[in-house]
């Protein structure tokens, strides 16, 4: 069977969030996160984009730092564990990586706030190895609306029309994951090349706002994208999302701080010694509040399984076709994750579903690798100047 090549872990952010960005130790199992090597290799994962996501909050120019910090720690982890991950910056490397028996490594970011509206910037981050740049994340850019603010330029201007033209001229996958339905479409009569949608659901079963419109998996055949569908509970059960806004509600009654954010932590200083940073707590979660507890015994939050991620991933290739679907958890970018399925190791869970709804193996390899191992190498085909990096074959 095709080796899962996942389009999104954010297992960086939550090494620099709670343990100062270190990477040593992931080859033991890690309480308290999803993801580590020996769970990927229950998982099945062969290929892995890590997010190198830093919050939009920062301001554009300390966001091109702090993601070079997060690009360095991709690669500080990938060191730090030689035997089992590598770096991999086009499909070639993945498929030699996963040969070897290494998970493929390789990154992308996660909004368009860390390349400070400069192209050159891009194409820095595209020398590093970046293989996509997801548009936005949760707040607009200057040049892009994303799924849950008002819009401000209709979907891309000039500029983020310019800068998707400029992604695929050298070979960063365009992502539209987090992205208003309009520079959905914007992007997709812009680009020349495949989009992808790094971790996303459908928008026909859970009326999220983070999820995609049936009209815009349409045109994913005529693209040649994929949309890697998530695990994320509001985004794949209607009954969480309701569950979520109700429970919003009675916290604001109640006058309740809302669910806390994690912290960002600064980077270690040069002469700071990571290893003594003590790991960081985040907030106190609002649901252990004495005033809410009443409400929470009244309403227990729904569970949900790997059902309806598969009924997510039918709708998608039902509507987009086979031939553009794929998977993106999310993993360590939420707490909200299907029962049985709360960590790396739980894909052959959703295989085992839909292989029990008369998936065949081939269609199983498609969605699990094969669709975004030729969106990669179609992108390396378009690219008139490709700027990743050169890497020999071993």
């Amino acid at each position: 069977m095709m080796p899962i090549i996942d389009g999104h872990n954010d297992l960086p952010m939550q090494l620099r969030a709670r343990f100062a960005s270190r990477v040593d130790g992931l080859d033991e199992t890690r309480p308290g996160l999803h993801t580590d090597i020996p769970r990927l290799r229950a998982g099945g994962v062969g290929g892995q984009f890590w997010s190198v996501f830093v919050p939009a909050d920062l301001g554009e120019p300390e966001s091109v730092v702090a993601t070079m910090e997060q690009i360095d720690a991709v690669y500080r982890m990938v060191a730090a564990h030689p035997g089992d991950l590598a770096i991999a910056y086009s499909a070639d490397d993945v498929e030699r990586a996963i040969a070897a028996g290494r998970i493929a490594s390789l990154i992308g970011i996660e909004g368009g706030h860390s390349l400070a509206n400069s192209l050159g910037v891009l194409r820095a981050f595209a020398r590093l190895g970046v293989r996509y740049v997801t548009l936005t994340h949760n707040e607009n850019t200057s040049w892009a609306d994303c799924a849950v603010r008002e819009p401000t330029v209709g979907g891309l201007n000039d500029d983020g029309r310019a800068i998707v033209r400029e992604m695929q001229r050298i070979g960063v996958l365009v992502d539209l994951s987090h992205v208003a339905p309009a520079t959905m479409h914007a992007a997709l009569d812009t680009a020349f090349a495949p989009v992808i949608f790094s971790h996303s659901s459908v928008r026909a079963l859970t009326d999220h706002p983070r999820n995609v419109p049936d009209d815009v998996l349409t045109r994913l055949r005529g693209n040649g994208g994929v949309i890697q569908l998530t695990f994320v509970e509001p985004f794949i059960s209607a009954a969480v999302l309701d569950w979520n806004r109700a429970a919003q509600a009675e916290w604001q009654r109640l006058g309740l701080r809302p669910l806390p954010e994690q912290p960002w932590q600064r980077a270690p200083r040069p002469a700071e010694d990571p290893v003594a940073a003590p790991d960081v707590e985040g907030a106190p979660d609002p649901m252990h509040a004495p005033a809410f507890r009443a409400w929470l015994a009244a309403h227990p939050r729904p569970s949900t399984s790997a059902a309806e991620v598969a009924d997510h991933v039918d709708h998608a290739r039902d509507v987009a076709g086979i031939d553009h679907v794929g998977l993106g958890g999310d993993y360590d970018g939420t707490v909200e994750m299907p029962t049985g399925m709360t960590d790396v190791s739980g894909y052959p869970r959703l295989m085992a579903e839909l292989s029990a709804r008369g998936w065949s193996s081939g269609d199983l390899d498609k969605l699990a690798g094969g669709n975004i191992l030729r969106v990669l190498r179609e992108s390396e085909r378009a690219a008139q100047e490709p700027l990743w990096p050169s890497v020999p074959a071993r």
